[in-house]
């Protein structure tokens, strides 16, 4: 059976939502809140939630960008079906926007449903999945799991320095989940490689829209 770049994309956006979720699930049941597991030096495996974007960033109503994220999800899919079958679309540019709806939809279901299937436990204790007594909040107003944070470098800068002397510094100090992973990786990638292509893709849906209005 011949794989379609549009089943290659279905493939990767499943791929990366299961992976995403069922390390999401493994970290709310095994870890309490701030736990971690120290890998190595430089990865570690730390317990957060957030309320926001990617990389724990906080932006505007939770609800607003819960239903955001939900529309993002929606336009991307239809424009991987309008895309996957061009010649001129590169099939790396497919999963790039593949990667970046796998991104998306990987948090929103954090959002959408763990305030339901997850319960809020006392301190220095786990989650239990759908607990009898019910979840920690409601529909659309779950929290995000993060959980990989990787401080590559760190020093404390010399008492000279303005404004930052004698402070510490890591470098890298974002935690974040596999779906911000794939998110800005593939994000990344489109900047660097894929401008032209990106660009378009917008000059199609112009064609689009003025064949629509004549």
């Amino acid at each position: 059976m011949k794989l379609t770049r549009g089943k290659l994309a279905a493939i990767i956006i499943a791929a990366i939502v299961v992976i995403d979720q069922i390390v999401k699930i493994w970290v709310k049941t095994h870890f309490f809140y701030g736990e971690e597991y120290r890998i190595t030096d430089w990865f570690i495996l730390r317990f957060i939630e957030n309320n926001g974007m990617a990389f724990g960033m906080e932006f505007g109503s939770k609800l607003l960008l819960t239903w955001f994220r939900i529309i993002a999800v929606g336009v991307l899919i239809y424009c991987i079906t309008k895309i996957k079958d061009r010649e001129d679309m590169p099939t790396g540019f497919i999963v790039c926007v593949a990667l970046i709806t796998a991104g998306a939809l990987g948090n929103v279901i954090d959002c959408v449903f763990y305030g339901v299937i997850f319960d809020r436990p006392e301190l220095f204790q786990t989650a239990t999945l759908f607990p009898e007594a019910g979840g920690y909040g409601t529909l659309f107003n779950g929290l995000v799991v993060d959980m990989l944070y990787f401080p590559l470098v760190e020093w404390d800068w010399p008492m000279w320095m303005p404004w930052v002397g004698g402070e510490h510094f890591i470098f890298f100090q974002p935690i974040f989940n596999i779906a911000d992973a794939a998110l800005s990786v593939a994000t990344i990638v489109i900047i660097l490689f894929y401008s032209k292509t990106l660009a378009k893709t917008s000059e199609g849906k112009h064609s689009e829209k003025e064949q629509i209005e004549q």
